[in-house]
């Protein structure tokens, strides 16, 4: 531990106490924690938290053609990573890559009814970990906390 009697040329930097990075960084690991735990308890333990994201935003998008692409653009994820991830939903069948008649160079991703079946059981757990949050939170707060949110991954995006 540092203290300036013990150490004359030490410089206390007290990083952790105010920093945005640190506490987003906590609370994400306090959310996954969360929902991993109820994972397990609905039985869904082997499903990734990306992999039940994912299958979340191709239950809600059903209604369009979507592509690794719109993934990556969704989530923030390099190419890489999508391509490992979608590699193995398919192989645990959870999706399925289609020819489209346009492009035959593109493929549409497509919920199977396994990947459905998790789909409701995952919407649970999302929807009362929503609940608890909002719980939390007045209408004003949530309000304002999103906007902070939105303010910073926006000026995170667009800087240099």
């Amino acid at each position: 531990m540092c203290d300036d009697k013990s150490v004359k040329s030490c410089k206390c930097n007290k990083r952790f106490n105010d920093s945005i990075g640190h506490e987003i960084k906590v609370l994400n690991q306090v959310l996954q924690r969360k929902l991993i735990y109820s994972a397990k308890d609905k039985g869904v333990d082997k499903l990734t938290l990306m992999h039940g994201w994912i299958i979340a935003y191709l239950y809600d998008h059903c209604d369009e053609d979507v592509y690794q692409k719109d993934i990556e653009n969704a989530f923030s994820i390099a190419r890489s990573t999508v391509t490992s991830i979608l590699k193995l939903m398919e192989k645990k069948n959870y999706i399925t890559r289609e020819s489209v008649e346009s492009d035959a160079r593109l493929k549409k991703l497509v919920l199977t009814e396994t990947g459905i079946e998790l789909h409701y059981k995952i919407e649970n757990m999302i929807t009362k970990n929503e609940t608890l949050l909002d719980s939390l939170l007045t209408k004003e707060e949530k309000k304002q906390f999103l906007f902070l949110i939105n303010k910073i991954l926006s000026g995170l995006e667009n800087a240099n």
